[in-house]
């Protein structure tokens, strides 16, 4: 689990920095079939407004940007893949994922708890609050899937194999902004989640993602229990 975890984390920051890289040829998104309909786009960028130190492999170099976009998709579609398959397999799913009815009657109290960045101590800590289920369960089946679709969808040979299909999608340039919306959003799941790990321990949680050791304080588990 701890493999898969650190193998996601690789697989995205290479997918965004390659990504931003394609995205710099031509940094704007249209909705429907074509960018030629003379409509303007949804939403546009200046063309040197993505930093050349954010980009991947190095600074515009589209071809070879693609070539490292399409590789770590599928090491990020296999890794998720095979992190579904064991999270099935040994019931982390059903057990530590799954929120149940008390779960979610504590929504808005783990939200303000979330604001005012009350994290659970002791016993607790080591099981995950309703807010980090119902987010995971996002990312693992909607987001992932929904990013993964829509860059298959971009695809000419795909396309060609199967015609017509993008079109259930609005087309690729809608395939194409519903790709970027979407990974944007993975971009802003991950930016919470490592701010929550490091207002909660960072080096405990960081710890016990290399080594599996988690700590818990006499005191914390006292307190807790009180």
């Amino acid at each position: 689990m701890r493999v898969m975890h650190w193998v996601n984390a690789a697989a995205l920051a290479v997918l965004l920095m390659s990504g931003l890289n394609i995205f710099s040829a031509h940094p704007a998104l249209y909705w429907g079939s074509s960018s030629y309909t003379g409509h303007g786009p949804l939403l546009a960028f200046a063309a040197h407004a993505i930093p050349g130190w954010l980009m991947l492999p190095s600074e515009r170099w589209l071809a070879m940007a693609r070539r490292w976009h399409f590789f770590f998709a599928w090491v990020l579609v296999i890794n998720a893949v095979c992190y579904l398959a064991y999270s099935i397999a040994s019931r982390h799913l059903a057990r530590d994922l799954a929120p149940n009815v008390a779960d979610l009657r504590s929504i808005g109290r783990s939200i303000l708890d979330h604001l005012r960045l009350r994290h659970p101590a002791g016993e607790a800590a080591r099981r995950y609050n309703v807010l980090q289920k119902l987010a995971y369960l996002a990312v693992i089946f909607v987001l992932v899937p929904l990013v993964v679709l829509m860059g298959l969808a971009m695809s000419p040979r795909l396309d060609a194999a199967v015609p017509g299909w993008v079109d259930l999608f609005g087309g690729r340039q809608s395939a194409r902004t519903v790709h970027f919306v979407g990974a944007w959003l993975i971009v802003a799941f991950v930016l919470v989640h490592v701010f929550e790990t490091i207002v909660s321990g960072f080096w405990n949680h960081l710890r016990s993602m290399i080594t599996g050791r988690f700590r818990i304080d006499v005191e914390e588990c006292d307190d807790a229990s009180r």
